[in-house]
């Protein structure tokens, strides 16, 4: 028994009719439009998370200057 009830042969078979269907050339394609959409969508992902880290540091940043402000206006 392969996946889910379905043996190798099964498997095969089904293969060789979607390779018939479209062709190598077309299902080659396919891959390669779903491997760069795959890419991309990594990539905003990666952005994404790069955006929030900066904004992060940014209101760290800002935290930090207001803390040396108040203490500054302490001492005076």
């Amino acid at each position: 028994m392969g996946l889910g009830g379905i043996s190798i042969w099964q498997l095969l078979i089904i293969l060789a009719i979607v390779v018939l269907l479209f062709g190598t050339k077309k299902l080659k394609g396919m891959g390669s439009d779903l491997g760069g959409a795959l890419k991309g969508f990594k990539d905003s992902m990666q952005n994404d998370d790069d955006a929030k880290n900066l904004e992060k540091k940014e209101q760290d940043e800002a935290d930090a200057a207001q803390k040396t402000e108040k203490k500054d206006e302490s001492k005076l």
